[in-house]
């Protein structure tokens, strides 16, 4: 834990979110996964998503497999965001490395038109 903070903090004080250019922020937990969109100019979340509501919506076995939720979570955030006319993003894997999830997530938000 304490040596994913020390990531963290090294990574946000490279990356900065404008409303041109917002920061594509990531969380996994045990369970669920996050993403957000976030204009750090003033400090405000433009697009959310998380797994918690495809969770709900369907029953549990038909949720999918965590990696399975994690791709459409990557696929609802990529259209909210054109839908909102963002395009262009930087990354910010909050200190997670670059793999499972976390991969499968940005993969699914690049096919669905962010680029990063």
């Amino acid at each position: 834990m304490q040596k994913r903070m020390r990531i963290r903090r090294k990574i946000r004080s490279r990356v900065f979110g404008t409303i041109q250019c917002p920061r594509f922020s990531v969380f996994r937990s045990n369970k669920y996964i996050y993403a957000q969109l976030i204009n750090d100019e003033h400090g405000q979340t433009l697009v959310s998503a998380s797994d918690i509501k495809i969770k709900k919506d369907h029953a549990y076995r038909q949720a999918g497999t965590k990696a399975v939720r994690a791709k459409q979570i990557g696929a609802m955030l990529a259209e909210a965001a054109r839908a909102k006319g963002i395009e262009k993003v930087v990354f910010d894997r909050g200190g997670f490395r670059y793999t499972g999830r976390i991969k499968i997530l940005a993969d699914a938000a690049r096919a669905g038109g962010l680029k990063f």
